[in-house]
């Protein structure tokens, strides 16, 4: 469904009549409902629905101005306050609704913002960006007309509204735009999206937002010594790439941060091939990459007081007679070299070029990175926190903050001096995998690219576990792509100090 999403004053004739209720005092809550349903409290008794998080009930309405009742339960009230995130779901229960019954227009009745102790532009701002989230779904290769997107039109009745709120709507659809673009790019598979395809949206959008954009590649990758992007790319007949989109704000002493994106468009693992069904889903390798990408976009629309840059370095990893080799050195931007022990962890070793760059070209108050980077993020942490991995407070501190605002949470894992031997290789300065004793590997793939940054303020976000089939998450799609890292990278720059 194509949403088309408006701010009315009060409720207005629509095909799903949507409202919140909670678990604490739910009977007063649906007395106050805008029209009279006969025979409600059985009717939900026979749904077995209490108001619990995430719960909900749908019922046919005969005489009314809509034809269906949607109630989706927000559960109960904690110190004092209901969830966000709780919202966030009931958000996403009214939109499957909508799209299991092939309803084309909702009205939905906000709940008031002072039960979850934030403002009304924040929670229009939630419900806007979740509801165009939940809707996404990729549909490019489907050729039956009924499996694919039509349009809704989703009207918020916000009745105490007494500040212009649209500017609040715009930021929340531009989020949830870069935010399905990069779903939409991870889901593509990877026989019609190759970094040269990656680069050229990069090169599209700077041309769109006025973006200042630097592609590296071919000879380029060799000449300015991005020894990690060559190391990967060499086993494919796809060329890698340097990818770099810089916004700047314009003001002489502006600060200047860095992300950067792990641009694996595929990953078979290389010479160090993966088992087939781990293969299955590797298109979504370049996550960290789309997300930077899809951020800058936004970044250059909403123009903070910042200065961003962003840097893709992409490639595709794949066997072949030309292919990297377990056992090989190789020799990174900065000039330190690396023994690469397992070709399956290459994703460092692009993100180690990146790194150098950025931190060697720029004066950055900060480098945050981003990337699809080692399985073992899910065993620590399940599918609910990406890993962050930083030995600076301060940026830690910022990233959890914007994680927990904008429903993409982060999990701080320990970075201490202890691990930093992990690393190290008798013939080179690192290796690319750690020693068998040490089986922390998100903290370990960590502890390599902190070699790449200097004394730049630096923090690592592992999405391996967040960027793909969160089906659980009823604002994401099972077996598909959840955009994970554009709204809490929009939210950190939008609210850098």
């Amino acid at each position: 469904m194509a949403i088309q999403i408006k701010l009315v004053q009060q409720s207005t004739p629509a095909d799903l009549l949507g409202y919140f209720v909670s678990v604490d005092g739910m009977l007063n809550q649906l007395l106050a409902l805008p029209i009279q349903v006969a025979d409600l409290a059985e009717r939900l008794a026979d749904q077995n629905f209490k108001g619990d998080a995430s719960s909900a009930a749908c019922l046919h309405l005969t005489g009314q101005d809509a034809k269906y009742l949607g109630l989706v339960g927000l559960g109960k009230v904690k110190n004092g306050i209901l969830s966000v995130e709780a919202l966030r779901r009931a958000v996403s229960k009214l939109v499957r609704m909508a799209e299991d019954r092939n309803i084309k227009s909702v009205t939905m009745i906000l709940p008031e913002a002072k039960l979850f102790e934030i403002s009304l532009a924040e929670l229009v701002e939630q419900v806007v960006t979740v509801a165009k989230i939940a809707n996404h779904k990729f549909d490019t290769y489907l050729t039956d007309s009924a499996k694919k997107e039509c349009d809704l039109l989703f009207s918020l009745v916000v009745p105490d509204a007494v500040v212009d709120l649209s500017a609040v709507v715009l930021k929340a659809e531009l989020v949830a735009d870069a935010t399905n673009q990069t779903r939409q790019w991870v889901d593509t598979p990877a026989n019609h999206f190759t970094p040269t395809i990656l680069a050229d949206h990069a090169q599209r959008i700077a041309k769109e937002t006025g973006l200042k954009s630097t592609i590296f590649g071919g000879k380029q990758i060799d000449e300015n010594g991005f020894g990690g992007i060559h190391a990967v790319a060499r086993g494919s007949v796809e060329e890698g790439r340097m990818i770099l989109l810089e916004y700047s704000c314009g003001i002489a002493d502006a600060p200047t941060i860095a992300l950067v994106g792990k641009g694996i468009t595929y990953d078979t693992g290389g010479l160090s091939i993966k088992p087939a069904n781990s293969m299955e889903t590797m298109k979504d390798d370049m996550a960290g990459a789309a997300a930077v990408i899809s951020t800058m976009q936004v970044i250059a629309k909403l123009k903070p007081k910042i200065n961003v840059i962003g840097c893709a370095p992409a490639a595709e990893n794949m066997p072949s007679g030309s292919a990297g080799r377990p056992g090989d050195i190789i020799t990174f931007y900065n000039g330190k070299t690396a023994e690469v022990k397992n070709t399956d962890a290459e994703g460092r070793l692009v993100l180690a070029d990146g790194l150098s760059y950025v931190t060697k070209n720029y004066q950055l108050a900060a480098v945050v990175d981003i990337a699809t980077l080692t399985g073992a993020c899910e065993y620590a942490l399940g599918t609910f926190f990406a890993g962050l991995v930083t030995e600076h407070d301060e940026l830690a501190d910022k990233l959890v903050a914007s994680g927990l605002q904008v429903g993409e949470p982060v999990w701080r894992l320990p970075l201490t001096d202890d691990y930093k031997s992990a690393m190290k290789s008798n013939i080179a300065d690192l290796s690319n995998i750690s020693g068998g004793r040490f089986k922390c590997g998100t903290i370990t793939g960590a502890v390599f690219l902190q070699n790449f940054v200097g004394d730049v303020p630096w923090a690592h976000i592992d999405i391996a576990n967040m960027a793909y089939d969160l089906g659980m998450l009823p604002y994401y799609r099972a077996d598909s792509a959840t955009g994970f890292g554009v709204r809490i990278l929009v939210d950190l720059v939008l609210n850098w100090r």
